[in-house]
């Protein structure tokens, strides 16, 4: 009871002491730990949290690995503690069979500060194995002669454990002919021997039965026993000697299974049985064993096992040769494995981010690389690189450690994925490599707006279109990735005659597809201008934008206007506008002028007359461009006094529209026979309308024709004084002819019923016709003395037979296009 309490008592300071110095060297970025071995798993070794002063956060999320560099992990992190324990049960022979101090390293990595931790647990021995021999029964031949003293060596015991738990001491019972002794080899290891006490007597006893027994220091003891029978021979007088009392040879770890390392050599100068010499291993170890023959009858010792310099650098064994009289000799067999580059780098990723902003700064660390090269020299000398390419660099950290940091700033639109090959390359001849392949993938940030793919655009659009037409599309692309990249489209602020620009025109946000939301006219717009925004769904978001330019085009909607002569519903009368033409006139005389516009432009705006009906087809004929009616021959007697034209007027459009335009023609000589002519027609337009308004109709016929016959006579004695001045001899020609007489008249004089317009001098005029109708203008000659029909004034405003100023036609406003 005691003695466990003073063994507790001891391991307690041993682990009080492992745990100051742990926290000592935990200021260095170094733990030290001890355990014993064949503690069971999860058993406590240290406080790793509390020596690093680690936060319980950081353990939870997983921030912090240990990484066990050995073929096999031994330690854990508990995650909720934060304590190092056993991930199983440790065996130190196992582990360090020809170390004397056992030491386990391992690596503690915290991944959010990118450090790594040296931690070293030593594992102490215990007392858990006992003494053993290879052999359990022995067999010793000594010849009878043999004096007393004589020594003969005896096997060794093993005891995997160290230190005091190691073998101690050997002990011999069972006959008083033999005693122990035990040598000390130059290593401090014991040589038992059999001392021959006393003389042997084969004929007394040929057997001896000794037991030999091998105790370890720990507390408890523990102890092995091998059992040695001794046969008594007759005399042999020689033992064999080898040749060298110690063999050494040196080899590369990769020689060949098969391969004769070294052969030892024993004579005996006996003859026959006593000196024929057999070998045998004397000292060997289980490993040794498995990894080396020896040939019992020529010496030779050949490898059988592969062997490994970084498991075992270097085997002793020893060699006995025994004839046949059982007498033997020893000698010592000093193996040196010569270390072979066999061994690739070992590279390992302790830590690696898979994804990095385009933004990172340079030197951002991307992962964290461990090296290791089993092999020892230049051949486990590792040189670490990167391939070329990236915009990555290696950084040495501490120890075998490599850091992979951004060497530039990064652009995802260039590249959006790397993969980073590290290559790790020892010094051995020829050289071992190993790689590793880090895939780094780079996160977008929103730092590209969206660019049209033209510069502006335009787009043509019929007038009249429908409501909700598309227009055209505008594109815009963004090289950014994912939200970032996502464009979306709206319309500028701007108007169109005054309402918002959304009335007339929208845009598809996701599309960029423009639609014209109401039927335009090229009339009223014939051109908007507009701007289009692409905006990118990043935070903040990135906008550009580009003018649309959309052309009206003009469709041919508009059927030719007549100006002159006015309808008849206008004037109030079945008759707009009566022309006068005397019966005298030659052909190509001018009468009248049909005046029309189109409010369509080009060629739908372009207007060509042709005569579409008459009275007397032959008589008259129409200017195709001019719209002027001229006399196609000279009237005739049998001609009809009033003549009826319609004139067509057509447009150049596809398909055509036209207008119709009706003249009244009269032919006379004379006013009398012209004021004939218009009464015979008021009258007749009385008769037919007698059942609506014949009495009110007649009045006003009467009183037009007074007032048009005392406007002529006053218009003629103006006229009369005007050419005496102009135009001599012809005027004098024309008063003697008298004052009744129209032979001098032109034949384009004429009395209107509607406003009773007459002219009494020849007229010409000349039509201008822009590409835009409305732009079209009347010009007329200033030569003469009354230059035009006034236009048809408004009702409430009588329009004067004549005038001193010059009467302006009608005005037709020109708009501005909207632009």
């Amino acid at each position: 009871m005691c003695a466990a309490g003073r063994r507790w008592g001891r391991r307690q300071r041993v682990l009080l002491w492992g745990v100051l110095l742990a926290a000592w060297e935990a200021a260095w970025g170094q733990l030290r730990y001890s355990v014993p071995e064949e503690m069971p798993k999860g058993s406590f070794v240290g406080d790793v949290a509390k020596d690093l002063g680690l936060q319980m956060l950081e353990l939870g999320d997983g921030g912090v690995r240990i990484i066990d560099r050995g073929r096999r992990q031994y330690f854990s992190l508990h995650g909720k503690t934060g304590h190092l324990v056993t991930a199983e049960r440790i065996d130190r022979e196992q582990l360090c069979r020809l170390v004397e101090q056992c030491v386990l390293r391992c690596e503690l990595i915290v991944e959010e500060e990118m450090k790594v931790y040296e931690i070293e647990v030593e594992i102490t021995d215990i007392n858990d194995n006992s003494p053993t021999f290879k052999d359990n029964e022995l067999e010793q031949r000594i010849s009878e002669t043999t004096a007393p003293g004589s020594r003969f060596p005896l096997p060794r015991a093993h005891d995997p454990d160290s230190g005091r738990n190691s073998l101690q001491s050997y002990g011999l019972s069972g006959d008083e002919h033999f005693s122990l002794a035990v040598q000390t080899g130059p290593g401090g290891d014991q040589r038992p021997e059999l001392v021959l006490a006393k003389a042997l007597d084969r004929e007394e006893a040929a057997f001896h039965e000794l037991v030999l027994r091998a105790s370890d220091g720990g507390e408890p003891s523990r102890t092995g026993t091998a059992r040695i029978r001794v046969t008594v021979l007759d005399a042999n007088d020689n033992a064999p000697v080898f040749s060298q009392a110690e063999y050494t040879v040196r080899v590369p770890e990769d020689v060949p299974v098969g391969s004769v390392l070294v052969t030892v050599t024993a004579t005996d100068a006996d003859e026959g049985l006593n000196g024929h010499v057999k070998y045998s291993f004397h000292k060997i170890s289980d490993r040794e064993s498995e990894l080396f023959h020896l040939d019992s009858e020529s010496g030779q010792i050949t490898v059988k096992g592969y062997l490994d310099f970084e498991e075992i650098s270097s085997h002793e064994l020893e060699v006995q040769a025994r004839d046949g009289g059982d007498l033997s000799d020893t000698t010592k067999v000093e193996i040196t494995v010569a270390d072979v580059n066999d061994n690739v780098p070992e590279l390992t990723v302790s830590s690696a981010v898979r994804e990095i902003s385009e933004d990172a700064p340079t030197g951002t660390v991307v992962a964290l690389l461990h090296v290791q090269d089993r092999d020892s020299g230049a051949n486990g000398d590792v040189r670490c690189s990167l391939d070329g390419g990236v915009p990555f660099r290696l950084e040495s950290s501490q120890g075998s450690y490599y850091r992979v940091v951004t060497a530039r700033e990064l652009d995802r639109e260039q590249e959006w994925e790397y993969n980073v090959t590290v290559r790790a390359a020892d010094g051995g001849r020829p050289s071992l490599q190993s790689s590793r392949v880090l895939c780094v993938r780079v996160l977008d940030v929103n730092d590209n707006a969206p660019v049209f793919l033209q510069e502006r655009y335009s787009a043509r659009l019929w007038e009249n279109n429908v409501a909700g037409a598309l227009v055209l599309r505008v594109r815009a692309t963004d090289s950014d990735w994912g939200e970032n990249a996502r464009v979306r489209y709206r319309l500028g602020e701007g108007g169109v005659r005054g309402s918002a620009l959304s009335s007339y025109v929208s845009v598809q946000a996701e599309t960029g597809a423009l639609y014209a939301l109401r039927s335009f006219d090229y009339e009223e717009v014939r051109e908007v201008g507009l701007w289009v925004w692409a905006e990118d769904g990043g935070s903040p978001a990135l906008s550009s934008n580009v003018s649309v330019r959309l052309v009206i085009v003009d469709e041919n909607d508009n059927a030719p206007q007549v100006l002159y002569p006015p309808a008849a519903g206008a004037s109030g009368s079945g008759w707009a506008g009566v022309e006068l033409a005397a019966r005298s006139s030659e052909a190509g005389a001018l009468v009248a002028k049909v005046v029309a516009v189109d409010a369509d432009a080009g060629q739908n705006a372009w207007l060509s007359y042709e005569l579409a009906k008459a009275t007397e087809p032959g008589l008259f004929r129409v200017g195709l461009h001019s719209g002027e009616v001229r006399t196609a021959r000279s009237p005739l007697a049998r001609d009809a006094a009033r003549q009826s034209l319609v004139v067509l007027v057509k447009d150049h459009g596809r398909p055509a529209l036209s207008a119709t335009a009706t003249l009244s023609v009269v032919l006379a000589e004379s006013v009398a026979e012209l004021l004939a002519e218009l009464g015979s027609a008021a009258r007749a337009e009385a008769e037919a309308g007698a059942g609506e308004a014949g009495g009110s109709l007649t009045r006003w016929l009467v009183l037009a024709v007074a007032a048009v016959s005392c406007l002529f006579l006053a218009f003629l004695l103006l006229l009369l004084a005007l050419r005496l001045r102009r135009w001599r001899r012809s005027q004098q020609q024309l008063l003697a002819a008298g004052s009744g007489a129209l032979r001098g008249v032109p034949a384009t004089h004429f009395v209107g019923i509607d406003g009773v317009r007459a002219f009494l001098h020849s007229y010409s005029h000349d039509v201008s016709l822009t590409a835009d109708s409305r732009k079209s203008h009347l010009r007329f000659s200033a030569a003469s003395c009354c230059d035009t029909l006034p236009a048809r004034p408004p009702p409430d405003e009588p329009a004067p037979l004549l005038g001193d100023q010059e009467p302006a036609g009608p005005k037709h406003e020109n708009p501005a296009p909207l632009r």
